[in-house]
């Protein structure tokens, strides 16, 4: 027999696996001999007093043996005779599109402008210790995309549009922690995912499908309005190649300018957005967490003996205008997320343990048209060009180099300079910078307010032992390229298929996931 509880219990008492079980079979009223299996559905924390409880939903085994360990594993058919279909982009949704293609029996071909995972590194170390960045590989590019080095967070509010626990069971089969499955925030962590990623694309390879790494799209072939192929330079041989297929997947994530200016180029429809802009926001780890778990700062080691690094959630309306916490990353490290020089660009990325000792996240504020009106001309691509500026203010302000300007919490809100800086995770470092008065006052202003209700919110958070980092500007793409609702084809171009963030469909690993395999589904259902 196997029963369904809802337990809410302290986190000492939710670490204990003989505690859990003693509680259930007093619930149930059985004989904690005939218990043979507690398994443990979903886990989250409630942390809105000092009395900090721990959520667990689980299925009780009585009598019964107890279930086979999880096995996710999908047996893929060989598709390498297959039709091809084109995957532009090696993020989360041209992975799990190519997966999904694979199931529908097709073949995929994915086109990667960047480097495989592991040779991602040294363009890593390339841009954190030289200040040297490269184009085509960096943080944003490359094989697993942004999701990759910047965090893996794998929640999402996006319940509606698919299958999470598919995502996840996905992830689990290629050696992520099953705790993801469980858990109501979860995370794989930077320095798991590169291993995990080098799997799935095993899984391609060895079922039939093709990986094209240093491959760079330079033009879509198209004819009588459908795709017939696409013309790519092969950079490490500095050659031009073409690949024919008439499906093609567009998955460049939202960093992929130079897409956004081909298809416009070819006057291919493509539309503004909404997005936004602001800053990162970096506090002592042990702050965050004496704030969240209301306790004094000295004690917080002990509250963290059997609770996660704290994290926090922000919104406030200023002006009219909404001021949010994005990306947060406890026990996390700012990262430099420029695709091309003379701009500075941060996001923030976290370990699986969540265990360095600071915490940050992007605090941005939404835009509106009105902030791109010195850049209209431009038409669809004027948020595109506000993005490039700000990101080019950020780059002179810190010196020309990677350096990032930065200015301390409180000293932003008070309108002053600050004198002197504290330690920071940013490796290619700070330089003292009056970001209230750089950034435009439209975001500058709105985060100033933002920055004093969250101080109200959390008594304590607006400190000058915390320092905002400048510019965190890549939260969403500032482009749609449309598509029609039940065929998901480009309007226009008929095999030409948007996907993901870079698309403007998707915000986060987990429902661009989501998003590439639909787009597989419409294809294979073509």
């Amino acid at each position: 027999m196997k029963q369904e509880l809802n337990l809410v219990l302290s986190p000492e008492d939710a670490s204990n696996e003989l505690v859990i079980k003693q509680i259930a079979s007093k619930q149930l009223g059985a004989d904690p001999s005939e218990i043979t299996f507690v398994k443990i559905l979903k886990r989250s924390i409630d942390a809105r007093s000092r009395n900090i409880k721990i959520n667990l939903k689980i299925e009780v085994y009585i009598n019964e043996a107890a279930p086979a360990p999880g096995n996710y594993k999908i047996n893929y058919p060989d598709v390498s005779a297959k039709k091809p279909v084109l995957i532009i982009g090696a993020g989360p949704a041209g992975l799990f599109a190519a997966l999904k293609l694979i199931e529908n029996g097709l073949k995929p071909i994915i086109i990667e402008r960047g480097k495989d995972v592991k040779s991602r590194r040294r363009e890593l170390a390339a841009i954190n210790k030289e200040h040297i960045v490269n184009p085509h590989s960096n943080y944003c590019f490359g094989e697993g995309g942004a999701g990759t080095y910047s965090d893996g967070k794998l929640y999402t509010r996006s319940t509606k549009r698919g299958d999470i626990n598919k995502i996840l069971e996905t992830f689990a089969a290629h050696g992520a922690d099953e705790n993801i499955l469980i858990e109501a925030h979860p995370h794989i962590g930077t320095n798991k995912l590169p291993q995990i990623i080098e799997a799935i694309r095993k899984t391609i390879i060895d079922n039939g499908g093709e990986v094209h790494f240093n491959t760079h799209l330079t033009d879509f072939i198209i004819k009588n309005n459908s795709i017939r192929g696409i013309v790519c330079r092969e950079l490490t041989a500095d050659k031009t190649i073409e690949f024919t297929a008439d499906s093609l997947i567009l998955a460049t994530g939202h960093s992929a300018r130079d897409i956004f200016e081909l298809l416009h180029s070819k006057n291919i429809l493509i539309e503004g957005k909404t997005f936004a802009m602001g800053v990162r926001v970096e506090h002592p780890q042990a702050l965050i967490d004496s704030l969240q778990y209301h306790c004094a700062v000295n004690e917080t080691s002990r509250k963290r003996e059997y609770l996660p690094a704290a994290s926090y959630s922000m919104v406030h309306q200023a002006m009219g205008r909404g001021v949010y916490s994005f990306c947060m990353c406890p026990g996390g490290i700012i990262a430099p997320c420029a695709t091309a020089p003379g701009e500075v660009v941060t996001n923030g990325w976290s370990p699986s343990k969540r265990n360095n000792p600071f915490a940050n996240s992007g605090i941005v504020v939404t835009t509106e048209p009105e902030d791109l009106k010195d850049f209209r001309q431009f038409g669809p691509l004027a948020g595109l060009r506000y993005q490039q500026a700000l990101e080019k203010m950020a780059w002179n302000a810190g010196g020309q180099t990677q350096t990032a300007p930065a200015q301390r919490l409180m000293d932003f809100v008070n309108n002053k300079l600050s004198p002197a800086l504290p330690d920071v995770s940013y490796q290619p470092g700070i330089k003292s910078a009056p970001l209230h008065l750089l950034l435009p006052e439209a975001i500058s202003s709105r985060l100033q307010l933002g920055f004093q209700e969250f101080g109200k919110k959390m008594r304590g958070y607006l400190s000058n032992d915390a320092v905002i980092v400048g510019v965190e500007s890549r939260t969403s793409s500032p482009v749609r390229i449309p598509r029609d609702n039940q065929t998901l084809q480009h309007p226009q171009i008929k095999g030409l298929y948007p996907c993901g963030e870079g698309a403007g469909y998707a915000g986060g690993i987990v429902s661009a996931a989501i998003d590439g395999q639909k787009c597989a589904d419409a294809i294979a259902s073509q």
